[in-house]
Parts: C-alpha cells; structure tokens; sequence
C-alpha cells in the first residue's frame, strides 16, 4: 500500500529518500515520486516505472536538495498514471508553492475540489489526495504548520501526509488520522514516513504518532499537537532495523526466501515458549482470560484462513463458541455483543484498516477485552488493543503472505491451549505432549519444504491450466483456502477451494480433464469421507493432485497423483499442510513468469476501506 518517505536535513536528502521508496517496495504500489526543495525551487520526479527506474531519472536531471518528500501510490482515486502519481503540487503552474504526498482516503474530496475550483484551483489529476495540497495552498498564510493544522480539519476520511512548502524549506509537516506515520529522529535532520523500516538507514529512534497528531519538523527539533491542539510528546523508541530482512541472500525472489524462512521464524515465535500460561499474551491476560465466555476472531485475507483453523483449535481444546468474522463485514453489520467476549485481531502488518476499524466497534459496542496477533511491533493494531502477542516472522517483503500466516496459526494454536489450561481442560500430561509437538515442528516443516522438486513437476502441469479446485475438510478445508488465495494471487490462475463434502453440491458440474483438483488428505479422522470425496473427481475424469501424509492408505494411479508428507502431525497438521500450498503455487507463478514478490493490482498492508 502507499508509502511516505519525507527529511529535512543539512545534506543531500536524495539518496535517504530514494533508499525509502526501495524499502517500502515490499508493500505494493503502481507508481512513486519524489519532491525535493532546491535553490527556490520545488522540482519533481515522478513515473508509473519501479523505483529503480525513478533512481535512474533523478540521476540523469542531477535532482538533489536539504529538504524533500517522497510517496509510492497504490490506486485508489484514478488510475495508475504520471500525472496521478505523488508529490502533488499547488499551485499547478511552472512555480508550485505546495508539495504534498498522502496515503489514505479522502471522502468528501468532491466537495472540496468543488469549493477548490471555485477559488481558481486548478486540478490535473484524478485523485483525491490533489485536493489536500491546493487546500493547505488556500489557506496558507506564511506558516506550513498553521496550514495544515486547519487543512485537516476539513478532511473527512483518513491520511497520513507529508507537505512541504518553497518558502519555508528547512521544514517537513506531517499528520495522520487513521494511517501510520512515524518520526525519525536524528541529529541537526529529521524524518518522517508511514513505516520505520524506510528509516532503518538514518535513524533508528522512532517517535509513533496517534491519530489526530500533526507535527512540525525542522533541522533541529520537532513538535507534536494533538487533536485538541495541545502540544504532546511522543515516546521515542529505538526501533531495530531489520535491514538483513530485505536482503534476497541466495534467493531469487523474497516469497522463496520467505518460504524457507518458516522454520526458523516458527523456532523464533516459540523461543520464549517454555510452558503453556496466559503471561504469553501479555500481563492482563491472565484476568482477561478468566473472564469471558466466548472468542470472536476478526481478520482479513490469509489471516482470515488461519482464524479459520484456529476456530477448531479453541473449540477442540478448550470448549468455548468461537465466531470468526471478516473484519470489513464486521464492521459495517449488526449483530449481538457480550461483554464476556474476548476479541481477537490478527493481522501481519498491524495497519490493516479494516481491522482496525472493526476493533474500534467492537469496543464502542462493549466488547473490551481484545487481543492483537501481529507480526510488527510498531504498529498500530497493538497499541489498539488490551493484549498482545507478537509472531517473530521477522520482515515480510513478499506480498503473499507466507511465514507471517504460519506463524499467525502457530500463535493461535498457542492461544488455543491456553484457553484450555485455563478452563482446566489441559492436563500437565498433554501439555508437556504439545510443547513436545511444537518443540519438533520446525524439523518436520524442513522436511516437508525438501520436497519442493516434486511439487516443481505438479506446478509445471498446473501452470497450463486456468482453472483448479482446491478441497479439504474439517481444520484442512481453511488450508485449501489459503492454498487457493496463493494460487489466485501469483499465478493468476482461477482457483476456488471448497469444503470436500460440498463437492457435489454444486462444483462436481466443473471437473473434467481441464479442472484439476488439489486435495489436502492428511491422516485424520475425517480422511475416509475425503477419499469419498475423490473417489467423485475420479469417476468424473478429474485429475487429482493429493498432498497426503506419509501413513495415508491412499493409491497412486493415472489420474491421482499423491506426494506424501510426514506422519499426520495431529493438531499442528494444518501448519505442514500449508507448506506445499505455498510452493505449488510460487513455483506455479515462475513458470507463467508473473511478478510473483509484487502481483498485479495488490499491495501488502491494505492501509484503506
């Protein structure tokens, strides 16, 4: 989603700005700019190009300047185009005043551009972050801080911005309200921008704003007012700089890299992990946890998979109702809140807007015992909710999300047991058989990615197909539905996964010889309704492709390929069960030649409705 790079400094902010852009690339955009002040001057440089391409441009018109701004768009208002890229200048003549860069959405822009054009503005783009910079230009009066602080409260919407102005350049404005944007400290410069990781190379001291926050940096300080107008301060934290996270190593793409990745980042999530207590989900959860009577888990996209699983984790184990809700439908429906629910967020970045804004609800609704799972400790979800409980997947660059979901599973497994222990349904015996299982289970996951040359050959035959059906049944079926997603997101190829007991009621009428069938077959209880299920693809003249474990009594034939895993895993089966999800599709994708780290039309933290 949209990224915001902006300094102001006593050097060169070129370089810093266009290694922020390269930083923020993992997120997803469709197309970048940079503004920088110089000589009296704003200049620009903008394109539908990849940041490389941008580097490239500013190199050869020998662009620098003390001060800038820089922005990576994901479309939302017009499409991807060079005259819809950010910065936007105000006025839009050959001597702009206003340079501005947004992530967010601006609701009532019509009215504004309305208001706008009747004051002589005019618009040469589509978007409605255009409106915010001839805006703040409007009302401009010798002072960019005072600007903006009135600009924002006509926004209605959500923002993170970055404006600068010609006639105050050793200055940077910034403000949100419901998008993230930090301050990066430094000495005699300072930084702004919607993710620490796009200062890890100037700064390591990070100063998170709260919504309503607009702050005011120049070269050797900075000030933050609230919503109220009141002047604040905003902790400073040393922030780690996770720069090795973005280094491809060895790899050819960061999905690889990240798929190989899981079995240390499952060791890292279960470091600290030495028996099973509510401590592990913060200091309050102990008397959170005692307290409620039922679980709701908001989540989008894969996180919405793994909540899936993790419904017949926590009723399996600790006998509790559990609803999972998309977090966007969440929002905007009625339903029936308890008190004595506890509300689960899961999201990889911790800024997914509609997760967020379902937590809000659901505490205006009474329901304020909420937990965070998030794989990004600076985010805003955790400072949203009561408890946290942070995954160690570490930086993911690639969109489609790979260790951060098996690392969200494995923290609601965690979270599932819990539960149990708490309501006395854990025993000291099977507790110690768990952490036992969890303790093995990177080894066991390093054994089913070994099998990537076979799941090479299945992807090279899919890879001519438009279409495939993915089935699973019971805590499996939300695995073919992750395995489904990967394929759909990389591939581009159609796939849709089913509950196998549903197969003939309705998507039995697709399988022929051009409908493959992926089926995750794992050794469980439920494994002689899943051959029943396939045993229909086959008399229909389906090809199926069966991802069984090693002790499945399941038959190769011509129509039914089977590459076997480990021995069924038990509960945790749906963790090794993702693996080959992953590689069947990534290597689905190199064979069609797609963008498989940046897929078309997506972005990694949706930031926006």
């Amino acid at each position: 989603m949209c990224g915001i790079v902006g300094a102001v400094a006593q050097r060169d902010v070129l370089p810093n700005l266009v290694d922020g852009l390269k930083r923020l690339e993992y997120r997803g955009y469709d197309s970048c700019g940079i503004a920088v002040y110089r000589e009296g001057k704003l200049l620009r440089a903008r394109g539908i190009d990849r940041v490389a391409a941008l580097q490239d441009e500013v190199a050869r018109r020998q662009l620098s300047g003390y001060t800038g701004i820089a922005h990576t768009r994901w479309a939302t208002h017009g499409k991807p185009a060079t005259e819809n890229a950010h910065p936007h200048f105000s006025p839009s003549t050959s001597e702009p005043r206003i340079a501005l860069s947004h992530n967010g959405i601006i609701e009532n822009h019509e009215e504004l551009r309305a208001d706008l054009q009747k004051h002589g503005y005019q618009f040469t783009s589509q978007t409605d972050s255009e409106v915010i910079a001839h805006l703040i230009d409007h009302l401009y009066n010798g002072d960019l801080f005072e600007a903006v602080k009135e600009a924002v409260e006509h926004l209605q919407g959500s923002y993170a911005i970055a404006a600068l102005c010609r006639d105050e350049p050793h200055r940077l404005v910034g403000a949100r309200d419901g998008m993230p944007l930090v301050v990066g400290v430094g000495q005699g410069e300072n930084f702004l921008a919607s993710d620490a990781i796009a200062l890890s190379t100037v700064t390591d001291k990070i100063a998170y704003l709260d919504n309503g926050d607009v702050v005011d940096l120049q070269l050797h300080r900075y000030r933050v007012i609230n919503s109220l107008g009141q002047r604040v301060e905003r902790p400073v934290t040393t922030v780690a700089a996770h720069a090795g996270g973005i280094d491809l190593g060895l790899y050819r793409y960061y999905m690889q890299k990240e798929i190989f990745e899981q079995p240390r980042a499952v060791a890292d999530t279960l470091q600290d992990v030495t028996s099973i207590m509510p401590e592990l989900f913060g200091d309050s959860a102990w008397r959170v946890f005692h307290s409620i009577d039922s679980v709701l888990l908001l989540a989008c996209g894969g996180s919405y998979h793994a909540a899936l699983t993790a419904k017949y984790w926590i009723e399996s184990f600790a006998q509790i109702p559990v609803a999972v809700e998309i977090a966007s439908e969440f929002r905007y429906r009625d339903n029936f809140p308890s008190r004595k629910t506890l509300v689960v967020a899961v999201s990889q970045s911790g800024e997914t807007a509609d997760v967020l804004g379902a937590v809000q609800v659901a505490k205006q609704q009474g329901m304020t015992s909420t937990l965070a799972i998030c794989n990004v400790q600076s985010s805003a979800l955790p400072r949203e909710c009561e408890s946290v409980f942070f995954t160690r997947a570490g930086v993911e660059v690639g969109v489609a999300s790979t260790k951060a979901f098996t690392t969200q599973l494995l923290a609601l497994y965690l979270l599932a047991l819990t539960l149990a222990q708490v309501r006395k349904r854990l025993s000291d015996q099977d507790e110690q058989r768990h952490l036992s299982s969890l303790r093995h289970l990177p080894d066991a996951m390093g054994k089913v990615l070994a099998l990537e040359p076979q799941i090479i050959e299945w992807a090279e035959q899919l890879t001519r197909k438009q279409n495939i059906l993915f089935l699973g049944r019971g805590m499996h079926y939300p695995i073919a539905s992750e395995g489904a997603l990967k394929m759909k997101e990389i591939s581009y190829i159609h796939a849709e996964a089913y509950p196998a007991g549903e197969l003939k009621h309705g998507p039995l009428a697709l399988v022929c010889d051009e409908m493959p069938v992926v089926a995750v077959a794992p050794n469980d209880r439920l494994l002689g309704k899943l051959k029943s299920n396939m045993h229909e693809v086959s008399a229909r003249n389906g090809r199926l492709y069966v991802f069984a474990d090693s002790d499945c009594n399941i038959t190769e034939t011509s129509n039914v390929g089977i590459i076997r895993l480990t021995e069924y895993y038990g509960q945790l089966s749906p963790i090794l069960h993702t693996l080959p999800m992953q590689l069947l599709a990534f290597h689905a994708a190199v064979a069609r030649g797609t963008d498989i780290d940046k897929p078309r039309n997506l972005a990694k933290s949706v930031t926006v409705e």
